[in-house]
């Protein structure tokens, strides 16, 4: 057995399903990963493949990796943006790029993956030593699976590809493991959220990757306290239950905003609290609680009063626990604070319905979301965004009310991201809807990828939302590319009318359940309103 033999075995004892890439890379190129029953799965570009192994690592709770592998040289360059994303939104996959013969590794220019991905990965090795491809995996999967989840990269030079090991290869696959808070802490916490008049609830992707939706709406529950969420986080708490305030971003619920503004104890579980324009802004004032899988995350950004580290299943089942011994019963606070977070979210909703149910042309951006949330069922769907306007029309009005069913991000704000986590999406989820919608800037630079989905037979919806510009620069864009979707084997339709815009949706969907990926060119204008209202 040789070294691309033997990657391939680790690969399929530790779980993967699919290896997303570009050849030139030997697990392509032999055939080693599909002889291992493992699915190889080509793509246009190396980025779009990375982005498609982190939506299967973001969107399995941890129970699979990504994995993804590429060509030496331009192939590990390519890649550096989507393993970077990766890394700003904490995702679980492996990265195997090949690397130049190992007499050449060090010459300068030749690109090296060792060098130059440690900055954007848990962690980054070169395997030169063929007998040790069990231990290397290993450690990658480790990284990648256990803490904080993050990219774990092993360059392969390609001539140790091909190098056979001196003994017979046998392999362990790694475990999960999860660690709790201190028992002293969680009690003094509860005493806090207990006395506090005001407290809200802060939900990070941490609640995701810990599977711990039932806990925090038990908490929620069992305080009567409202929830939010990080952009990342969304759909950890269902949007659709009386105390979700939905989730913060650049742009958000004015809901969200009003409780920011009262909130005297702010508890953040399975969030960094990391300052950002794409997240919370934590107001003055209140008493802060920071519970993070990440003990780095404490006090970064954000000065916290009290804090627990640990995995968030673990910190809040036990924080249920202390509160449920002190509560006993209601707190006689549930009525009173679902009917404050009522009249925030309507006095907000009466403020937008003129966008969202705007007859003008070209399409208003906020009708073609209220279409959306008219047309399809969210606990059928898989939905994300790119960057820019995208994120910002979509993510206070769309109510996500299954754990998993949104793919948040916004740190890096790559444009481009969103195509390959609706592809990964639906790899995993063939039964649901999985869409996205990207911009004039995000299509240009992935769009093409979408013959990823017709060749692939991966039914995917993409949104364009064409206003003729990018991030509101003043510079035209063009094309028709309801005709490029037809071009890459789609399904393509353009829409310039709003009364069009439920209709299409619906003739979209139709071509996706029959096996079709479709790919709606909607002509937008050029709105800038957001909903992001001042916490002042």
């Amino acid at each position: 057995m040789d070294v691309n033999q033997a990657i391939a075995r680790t690969l399929k004892e530790e779980g993967v399903e699919y290896l997303f890439g570009f050849p030139s890379n030997p697990l392509f190129d032999t055939g080693a990963a599909e002889e291992e029953g493992i699915r190889t799965i080509i793509t246009r570009q190396e980025r779009t493949a990375v982005h498609m192994a982190d939506a299967v690592g973001r969107l399995s709770s941890g129970e699979r990796v990504g994995a993804f592998a590429c060509q030496h040289g331009p192939g590990t360059e390519n890649s550096f943006g989507g393993v970077a994303q990766a890394y700003g939104e904490s995702a679980p996959i492996v990265a195997i790029p090949a690397g130049y013969d190992e007499a050449k590794t060090d010459v300068d220019p030749k690109f090296s993956s060792l060098v130059n991905y440690q900055h954007v990965s848990k962690s980054c090795e070169q395997l030169t030593n063929p007998d040790a491809v069990g231990e290397t995996m290993r450690r990658a999967f480790s990284a990648a699976r256990n803490g904080r989840p993050r990219p774990a990269v092993v360059e392969v030079p390609k001539d140790v590809f091909y190098t056979d090991l001196s003994e017979d290869f046998e392999y362990q696959p790694t475990s999960s493991n999860r660690s709790g808070p201190d028992p002293d802490g969680v009690d003094e916490i509860a005493d806090v959220l207990l006395e506090a008049e005001n407290p809200v609830i802060f939900a990070g992707q941490g609640v995701h990757y810990a599977e711990a939706w039932d806990e925090l709406r038990e908490l929620a529950e069992t305080l009567e306290a409202p929830v939010a969420t990080s952009l990342n986080g969304k759909s950890a708490f269902p949007e659709d239950h009386p105390l979700s305030l939905g989730a913060a971003s650049k742009s958000e619920p004015g809901q969200l905003a009003h409780f920011m503004r009262e909130t005297d104890v702010l508890f953040g579980v399975g969030c960094s609290f990391t300052e950002t324009a794409y997240g919370v802004t934590v107001p003055d004032g209140p008493t802060v609680i920071h519970s993070t899988l990440d003990s780095t995350d404490i006090d970064k950004d954000v000065e916290s009063d009290y804090s627990l580290v640990g995995d968030a299943k673990l910190t809040l089942d036990a924080l249920v626990d202390s509160v449920d011994a002190q509560v006993g019963g209601s707190r006689d606070r549930f009525d009173d604070v679902v009917s404050e977070i009522e009249d925030a979210r309507e006095a907000w909703l009466d403020e937008w319905r003129p966008k969202l149910t705007s007859d003008e042309t070209p399409i208003n951006p906020y009708r073609v979301i209220h279409e959306l949330t008219e047309v399809l069922d969210a606990e059928d769907t898989i939905i994300t965004h790119d960057a820019g306007n995208p994120r910002d029309f979509l993510a206070p009005f769309w109510e996500s009310t299954e754990p998993l069913s949104y793919i948040g991000w916004g740190k890096t704000t790559q444009l481009g991201y969103g195509l390959g986590l609706a592809l990964g999406a639906k790899l995993l989820h063939p039964d649901k809807h999985c869409i996205n919608l990207m911009g004039d800037g995000a299509i240009g630079m992935t769009g093409l990828d979408f013959e990823t989905a017709a060749r692939e037979d991966i039914p995917i919806l993409t949104i364009h939302l064409n206003n003729y510009e990018m991030a509101a620069y003043d510079t035209p864009f063009s094309g028709d590319f309801a005709d490029v979707g037809e071009a890459l084997g789609g399904y393509g339709e353009r829409v310039e009318d709003p009364d069009e815009v439920g209709p299409a949706i619906e003739r979209a969907i139709e071509q996706t359940e029959s096996g079709t990926p479709a790919l709606l060119e909607i002509i937008t204008s050029k709105e800038t309103e957001l909903s992001r209202p001042d916490l002042e």
